[in-house]
């Protein structure tokens, strides 16, 4: 394993100790929660709105926090659910007179932590609500999940709720809309190679030369079958086919398409994938009316991509469209 990495277990925390150095206007880090904030929150006037999962995923979520987007994030280990006491205590320091929202990726450590982390915050007269996300399509079940998987199709659910927060809507009213956004997306990913932990220092699992893991999950958990590698306009059809057909999409909708790299897929690559979905889609009177290509749920430093579709209506496309900052300004 060739990273630049010192202890392992340090690599979180140095990682978003990093995070908070280079970003001091917008970003503050709380180190005993691994809490990534904004600088001027929390705000009575908005509900606060936090997310979690494991590390290994920026720039989901740690990357994801500013006006218009999230409030917090306090991630776990890499590919490890947040600590329970790290999710309550944040909860208490996010707390504004609105409420807050738990914003939680479909996995069983997380829905573990989260609601432990929920029914504390609530006992101590916090008004607090949970979110559960879980758009991908690849499988209904899985080790590490109860239900589908939450992957990159979370960040419309940032954006949406995070544009409506700013706006002043209550907690109700983001839940309304969270379970909205949740209700019309659909993801579903692939793998060339394996990703390398660095707690491992080796790869999660093993792919041959000419094979593939198709609906690969976002810790390299296994997906729908291995098959072997074929042209590209193929790979955007294993993954696309699956997803009109879920939810499904029609002749007629507006849609938001997202190609989403996994962490080791050049942007050319993921620019080829989106232009292929994007012709493929119009072929059957889909339209796409939002674009987004680039990496934001990655599994450190995997090979592959995912797809997310969300139908659109003119509410959703709204809050999609409306303003919004991260604190490290790379978007």
């Amino acid at each position: 394993m060739k990273k630049f990495v010192n202890d392992p277990q340090q690599f979180v925390p140095e990682m978003l100790k990093g995070l908070a150095l280079a970003n001091p206007d917008t970003l503050r880090y709380v180190p005993e929660y691994n809490l990534i904030m904004r600088s001027s929150g929390p705000r009575d006037d908005k509900v606060s709105i936090i997310q979690g999962s494991g590390s290994g995923h920026e720039p989901a979520h740690v990357m994801a926090v500013g006006p218009g987007m999230l409030d917090a994030a306090c991630p776990g280990d890499v590919f490890a659910a947040p600590p329970m006491d790290y999710v309550y205590e944040t909860t208490k320091l996010l707390n504004s007179e609105k409420g807050v929202l738990l914003l939680v990726n479909n996995y069983t450590g997380d829905r573990m932590a989260f609601d432990m982390a929920q029914e504390m915050s609530l006992a101590d007269g916090v008004n607090v609500k949970t979110l559960f996300i879980d758009d991908d399509v690849a499988v209904k079940d899985s080790t590490w999940t109860v239900g589908r998987r939450g992957v990159a199709g979370n960040f419309f659910v940032i954006k949406a709720v995070g544009a409506a927060s700013e706006a002043g809507a209550d907690l109700d009213e983001l839940m309304r809309i969270g379970e909205k956004v949740v209700s019309v997306t659909r993801s579903m990913g692939l793998a060339l190679t394996a990703c390398t932990p660095p707690a491992k220092g080796s790869p999660l699992f093993e792919l041959g030369d000419d094979e593939i893991e198709i609906g690969v999950g976002i810790h390299g958990e296994p997906g729908r079958r291995r098959a072997k590698i074929v042209p590209a306009n193929e790979l955007v059809d294993i993954l696309l086919e699956p997803i009109v057909a879920d939810l499904p999409y029609a002749s007629g909708d507006r849609v938001a398409l997202m190609v989403n790299g996994l962490g080791g897929t050049p942007i050319s690559e993921l620019y080829l994938v989106y232009g292929i979905a994007h012709e493929k889609l119009a072929a059957q009177g889909i339209t796409v009316a939002r674009s987004y290509v680039g990496e934001y749920c990655t599994s450190l430093d995997m090979a592959g991509a995912s797809i997310t579709l969300v139908k659109l209506d003119d509410e959703i496309e709204e809050l999609l469209a409306a303003p919004a900052e991260i604190g490290t300004r790379i978007f």
